[in-house]
């Protein structure tokens, strides 16, 4: 399928400058496009992923993709419609984390070949700038009338906005005009968030390179879930592609628990299945959804793209294991990743204890009288097996690498045992 003509199959444009000049563009000629990202964590998470995932699709059909940190841009925020001004970061912070993002970024692009993939940092063009350069060159083509338009900068007046903020938009102007000139860009992939950035760019294309200067710009929507709740959040906070803040085990969750409703739309958006996979995978959610074949296909497309097939496959044993709670399969690293949010409960490794001491202690009986009951009942698993001795002591053979006892109570209720 013709590239422009897919990515409005998935739902993924939602703004274009030009969209019958663009299409014109990309058939006759392969071109540079770009999407920047600021430094302002040392690593993205995964509502940066929809416009770099859409940049390497321009990769695939022959098109470079530029990918802009902003080293420059990350040292005064973002004002993206927030009621506060961002903190400012030391220069030292931000080149630390635009680091960790490149290599984030080698994860999901080809930066080999013909059209391997560019890193640029903004700031190598514009640490160095004096401010009457900046004036001469750059202030004197963009009006005040045409920045006050802007939403981004409309929206902040009556709350206030700083001379800071009311030019970041020049900045990211800038950034587009020096692509444009040393890099060939002539196409910027953005949130919705970022027309009016975008449109500035192209205004200071057209001012400093020639009114026949053939620029684009792109805007992507923002990725929304069916009940309104803000994409990409969970309870423990945002979706981190570093996996020391989430690890691969959470990531596959995140993704395997998309409801059926909002699962066709994000395999569209964030996988590169082909519209006949895509296709069955929306037959399936309508008429076998228990099978949860498409939440499968997502969760190991995503987990497999950002972490590595080994990092999957170790996804799957967990959430496996965990189904079926035959957890003596796990090593100790997993059952640390794999048990991460569960309630937890530090025992001394040196002191005897029985089973029904433990369940006391650890809060998971109410009683020694209830523990017992839970034990005859049968609802008590130690390390995946059911344990109905009322009179037993743990010991060495219920620790799993010496470090763990899982104890499960009914169908789904775990606790992680620590020795300490």
């Amino acid at each position: 399928m013709e590239l422009l003509n897919d990515l409005a199959w998935r739902g993924i444009v939602y703004q274009q400058t030009d969209e019958e000049g663009l299409k014109e563009l990309l058939n006759s000629e392969k071109i540079s496009i770009y999407c920047g990202v600021d430094p302002t964590a040392d690593s993205m998470h995964i509502g940066h992923l929809l416009p770099f995932l859409t940049l390497r699709r321009f990769q695939e059909h022959g098109h470079r993709p530029i990918v802009l940190v902003g080293g420059a841009t990350g040292l005064i925020g973002d004002p993206s419609g927030k009621s506060e001004e961002r903190q400012l970061q030391t220069l030292e912070t931000v080149q630390h984390n635009a680091n960790c993002i490149k290599g984030q970024m080698e994860s999901i692009f080809d930066f080999t070949g013909s059209n391997g993939a560019q890193m640029v940092n903004n700031y190598d063009w514009i640490g160095s700038i004096d401010m009457v350069t900046f004036l001469r060159d750059f202030g004197k083509h963009i009006g005040i009338n045409y920045m006050l338009a802007k939403d981004t900068i409309a929206s902040r007046l009556e709350t206030g906005i700083s001379f800071t903020e009311f030019t970041y938009t020049i900045l990211q102007a800038m950034d587009f005009n020096h692509l444009y000139e040393h890099y060939n860009c002539k196409l910027q992939i953005g949130g919705s968030d970022q027309w009016g950035n975008i449109t500035t760019g192209l205004e200071l294309i057209r001012k400093n390179q020639g009114s026949e200067a053939k620029a684009f710009g792109l805007t992507i929507p923002l990725v929304t879930k069916a009940d309104g709740s803000k994409f990409g959040k969970t309870e423990g906070g945002a979706i981190w592609l570093d996996p020391e803040k989430t690890s691969p085990y959470e990531f596959y969750q995140f993704w395997i628990n998309t409801a059926d409703a909002d699962v066709i739309k994000y395999l569209k958006y964030f996988t590169f299945l082909s519209k006949e996979d895509l296709e069955a995978l929306e037959q399936s959610v309508e008429n076998e959804p228990h099978l949860r074949k498409a939440q499968k296909t997502l969760a190991e497309s995503m987990t497999r793209l950002i972490h590595g097939e080994e990092a999957l496959e170790q996804a799957i044993k967990i959430t496996e294991a965990l189904f079926s709670g035959d957890v003596k399969t796990l090593s100790a690293a997993e059952i640390a990743e794999g048990f991460k949010d569960v309630p937890s409960f530090e025992q001394n490794k040196d002191e005897d204890i029985t089973l029904v001491e433990l369940l006391v202690n650890a809060k998971i009986s109410s009683s020694k009288r209830q523990a017992r009951e839970d034990i005859q009942n049968g609802a008590v698993y130690l390390n995946g097996e059911r344990l109905t001795d009322v009179n037993h002591t743990l010991s060495e053979d219920d620790r799993l690498e010496g470090k763990f006892t899982i104890i499960r109570r009914g169908k789904k209720k775990y606790y992680l045992i620590r020795y300490v």
